[in-house]
C-alpha cells in the first residue's frame, strides 16, 4: 500500500485578483493550485529549483478545475494538494480548495506535469533516477 502524501497551505486572495465586485478571477484558481504544488514540493523534497538543478523541468500539460464557490477579496483560501501515485514518468495532484473562513469547499481539480530534459526539451518517457529515487524514499515505489 502507498503512502498518501498531502500538503495543506494557506493562500490570501490579494485586491488584483478580483473583479470590480469583488469577486475572484476563475484563473486564479489554477494559480492557487500552483501555490499548492510549490508548497508541496518543499515540503516533500521535490521543488522545482531542485528539479530544474538535476536536469529536468517538468510543464503542465493538463489541468482541469471544478468551481463550488466564489471567493472574495480578503477571503484566505486553503488549497489542499494530494500526490496520485503512478508508474508513469509524471506528476499527478488532486486539489480541494476551502474558504479559511466558514470551511466551504470552493473548488477541486486536477494536473498532470511530464517530465522534460532541461537542455534539449526532450520528454523522458520513463521516470527520472531521481525521480524513482524520491517515489521510493515516500513510499510511492
Amino acid at each position: 500500500m502507498k503512502t498518501e502524501l498531502s500538503c495543506k497551505t494557506e493562500v490570501l486572495v490579494r485586491f488584483n485578483e478580483a473583479d470590480p465586485l469583488g469577486i475572484v478571477w476563475h484563473g486564479h484558481y489554477i494559480r492557487y493550485f500552483e501555490d499548492g504544488r510549490e508548497a508541496f514540493g518543499k515540503m516533500h523534497g521535490l521543488d522545482y529549483l531542485k528539479v530544474y538543478k538535476l536536469g529536468f523541468v517538468i510543464p503542465v500539460v493538463s489541468v482541469q478545475c471544478d468551481f463550488k464557490r466564489s471567493l472574495r477579496y480578503g477571503d484566505r483560501v486553503i488549497v489542499e494538494t494530494k500526490f496520485i501515485p503512478t508508474d508513469a514518468a509524471k506528476l499527478k495532484f488532486t486539489y480541494r480548495l476551502y474558504n479559511e473562513t466558514n470551511g466551504q469547499l470552493v473548488a477541486t481539480g486536477s494536473s498532470v506535469q511530464v517530465f522534460l530534459s532541461k537542455e534539449d526539451s526532450v520528454l523522458q518517457l520513463s521516470n527520472p533516477a531521481f525521480f524513482e529515487a524520491w517515489k521510493i524514499k515516500h513510499g510511492q515505489g
